[in-house]
């Protein structure tokens, strides 16, 4: 850390910063996003293998045993889904379940609400948990986390490294089926989305 914040890989552009004193405060100041940024690369090089560690109480989650629960958002039923409902949270979110009960690539999903289904991430220099907003099962056997986001961020880019790596991991362990993840900042995204991890082979 020492090592980096001394070296000249960091760029302060304007001249009123470059100042000893005030270069300190300023790191000071980002020392989050800083720590964010190396910590991910320190990850990276330091990993022997992916290992999945699993939820000690409930280490496979299923929509088989999905309990009853109620809510005043909009739902709308569903027939490729072992949920009666699915619940709506935007028109976008609803056009996704239209695309998803509809496509020919999809035998069954599940909006990730309720389920526990998250993916851990470092954000500011603690833990969060990341819910992917659907969970679809594609017919060629693949397994797809499929996100919904208008607009990015360095916070959803954490996010979308993290689930990366959860993917890589839950595959290299085996015994889960072969998962994927993707991510749609437009509605139209949706289909080539789904076209794009359905024809893969399974």
């Amino acid at each position: 850390m020492e090592r980096f914040l001394a070296s000249d890989r960091i760029e302060i552009p304007t001249l009123f910063h470059q100042e000893p004193l005030r270069r300190r405060i300023l790191l000071s100041l980002n020392i989050d996003t800083v720590v964010q940024h190396l910590l991910r690369h320190v990850e990276e090089q330091s990993t022997e293998r992916l290992e999945p560690v699993f939820d000690e109480e409930s280490p496979i989650g299923s929509t088989r045993g999905m309990r009853t629960w109620y809510t005043t958002k909009p739902c709308q039923p569903t027939t490729r889904s072992q949920i009666s409902h699915v619940v709506v949270d935007s028109t976008w979110e609803q056009y996704t379940a239209q695309v998803l009960e509809q496509s020919p690539v999809v035998a069954a999903y599940a909006k990730n609400d309720h389920l526990g289904f998250q993916v851990q991430y470092l954000w500011n220099g603690s833990r969060r948990k990341f819910f992917p907003d659907f969970v679809v099962r594609l017919t060629n056997g693949r397994s797809l986390a499929l996100e919904i986001k208008g607009e990015d961020s360095e916070q959803n880019r954490a996010k979308r490294a993290a689930l990366d790596l959860w993917v890589r991991g839950v595959n290299a362990k085996g015994g889960f089926g072969i998962w994927c993840w993707d991510v749609a900042f437009q509605p139209a995204q949706v289909h080539d989305i789904l076209d794009r991890h359905g024809k893969e082979g399974g």
